[in-house]
C-alpha cells in the first residue's frame, strides 16, 4: 500500500507532488528547500535553509513511521559553490553516523532565493541494521 504525505507546502498542490510516498518500507522525499512553512518565509542563510530542509525531511519520515537515521540516500542540490561549507556545517551533525550514499550537485533552483534543495531515500528499519 502506498501512502502519500503532505507538509502542507502550497507548492505541492501547485505542482501536483507529495512531500514524501511510502511504498512498503521504502520512502522517498522530494527535493525540500529551506522554508519555514508555518511562516512561508525563507533564511538568506544557506545553513539556515539546509537545516530547515531537513527538519521539513524529518517530519515528512515520522509521518511514515521512519527517521532521518533510516536515510539510505541522500542529494544535495546547492545553488552556489560558496554554499557548500553552510550546508556541510548545517547537515553534517545530522548524518555524521547515519552516514547514508550522497551527492552534491551545484545547479540552479527554480526561485532565486532558494540555495539549497535536499531529497532523500529512506528504508524503514534501515537504523536497526
Amino acid at each position: 500500500m502506498v501512502q502519500r504525505i503532505s507538509s502542507g507546502s502550497p507548492f505541492e498542490q501547485t505542482f501536483g507532488y507529495s512531500r514524501a510516498v511510502k511504498d512498503r518500507d521504502m520512502i522517498y522525499v522530494s527535493g525540500t528547500t529551506g522554508y519555514d512553512y508555518a511562516s512561508m518565509t525563507m533564511p538568506d542563510c544557506p545553513g539556515e535553509q539546509a537545516r530547515n530542509a531537513l527538519e521539513t525531511i524529518a517530519k515528512a519520515l515520522a509521518d511514515t513511521g521512519a527517521s532521518l537515521a533510516d536515510v539510505v540516500r541522500v542529494v544535495y542540490y546547492v545553488t552556489d559553490v560558496a554554499h557548500v561549507d553552510a550546508v556541510v556545517a548545517a547537515v553534517g551533525p545530522k548524518f555524521s553516523e547515519i552516514r547514508p550514499a550522497a551527492s552534491m550537485v551545484i545547479c540552479g533552483l527554480i526561485k532565486p532565493e532558494m540555495k539549497v534543495e535536499i531529497e532523500v531515500t529512506a528504508r524503514i528499519g534501515a537504523a536497526q541494521s
